[in-house]
């Protein structure tokens, strides 16, 4: 029975049905993602010395393309906005705009070993020279750290749990990519986002709708790291392994660790893309899913994802425990033909990609708006955020000694 439905849902897709069909997203989830944070909100952003943000830039221009630029097409992005006050009187929110990405590796990849300094630094100069945050010591304050364990600053999780959210963060908003629940590098309140993904380069690989998706599984990417996890155990939680012992030879898995040209094309021709963690629960996989509109499988326990309060995830994704990975292929040829077609139209619906992008110039109800959005849902500020004069919360001596020497 299950190889007479496949067959026949096979045909479907070679034959293009219903390609070009999309389907508005119903409920609450839909009227949040096209609202408008205009008028909802206003934002002061904080001019500080461009040995924090513009030099960090010129020094290393790879931080455009990156998944942590967030932090930039942000800064950028409220320079110009409605939402912008001059007034820091009249604001709801403060913006501190530092570039705690931008320093590479040779081969691109961000450290953040700097990080605490620099953001410690940029902290100890808005609150010396502005009043605003000493008020709340940061409660109406919002900063955006796109690392892999956002304002724990460190790329392994056994680490960055070490180290904690950097303590004078602690009544901040966070903008920020990690999401995962029950985890202490996020912290109550935080508005998770997308990776940055390239929005013209993706644009430039879109191919016709009705081309038939003829790959039923798709990934590219790493299934070992053995260059900083050799034993091949911790890497991914082991998930991403047991996707290559138990699929490598199965014909229904595309799978490789080779990156082709056609990576765009090819996602575009798939049913399913895999979306497992790695040293992090998310990657720009999932944004590339969805604007491709192959249906994102989702291997990341507890993953907090992207907007969750305006994409409905759990309708356009498909989602397996870390420990049932060996029973992907089962898994995926259990769906109902119907309900990978509505799926389909879901992803297929323009509002669904553009809430995934940071376009430049910006565009209505993109992943700009739809921080404001999340922002403007947290207001007004609660009277408990201002601090009594002279009253302070936060340990500004605390923490690892590295982080409290100068930047």
């Amino acid at each position: 029975m299950r190889n007479w439905r496949w067959g026949f849902l096979y045909l479907a897709f070679l034959l293009g049905i219903e390609a070009q069909r999309t389907e508005r997203i119903s409920g609450s989830a839909g009227d949040v993602l096209e609202d408008d944070p205009v008028g909802r909100l206003k934002v002061f952003v904080y001019e500080l010395p461009s040995k924090y943000n513009k030099k960090i830039l010129q020094k290393d221009p790879r931080c455009l393309s990156h998944m942590f630029a967030a932090e930039i097409y942000m800064h950028r992005f409220l320079l110009s906005s409605a939402v912008r006050t001059l007034n820091p009187e009249e604001a709801d929110w403060f913006y501190t705009p530092v570039y705690t990405t931008c320093d590479l590796t040779p081969n691109g990849l961000p450290l953040p070993f700097k990080s605490p300094r620099m953001m410690r630094s940029a902290i100890q100069l808005i609150a010396s020279n502005w009043p605003y945050w000493n008020r709340t010591e940061g409660a109406d304050h919002f900063f955006i750290v796109p690392h892999d364990f956002a304002a724990c600053f460190h790329y392994q999780e056994e680490k960055a749990i070490g180290r904690g959210i950097l303590l004078l963060l602690q009544r901040a908003t966070l903008v920020q990519t990690f999401g995962q629940r029950n985890h202490v590098c996020l912290k109550d309140g935080s508005i998770t986002i997308p990776p940055y993904a390239p929005p013209q380069k993706m644009q430039s690989h879109f191919i016709p709708p009705d081309i038939p998706r003829s790959i039923f599984v798709y990934f590219r990417g790493l299934f070992y790291d053995v260059g900083n996890d050799p034993e091949g155990g911790y890497y991914a939680r082991g998930a991403r392994a047991a996707v290559w012992e138990n699929f490598k030879d199965n014909p229904l898995f595309d799978i490789s660790t080779e990156h082709p040209t056609t990576y765009y094309e090819d996602m575009q021709r798939a049913i399913f893309c895999l979306c497992p963690l790695g040293w992090a629960p998310w990657s720009p996989r999932l944004v590339e899913a969805v604007i491709f509109g192959c249906i994102p499988v989702i291997i990341a326990d507890d993953i907090v994802l992207p907007f969750a309060d305006a994409i409905p995830w759990e309708e356009i994704g498909v989602f397996v425990d870390e420990k049932d990975v060996p029973n992907l292929d089962t898994i995926l040829t259990s769906i109902p033909p119907e309900e990978i077609l509505r799926k389909q139209r879901l992803l297929a619906n323009p509002s669904m990609k553009q809430a995934m992008l940071f376009p430049q110039p910006a565009q209505p109800g993109d992943a700009f708006h739809q921080i404001l959005n999340g922002l403007a849902r947290k207001l007004p500020h609660d009277r408990s955020v201002y601090l009594r004069p002279g009253e302070k919360i936060l340990n500004w001596t605390a923490g690892p000694v590295g982080d409290l020497k100068p930047w």
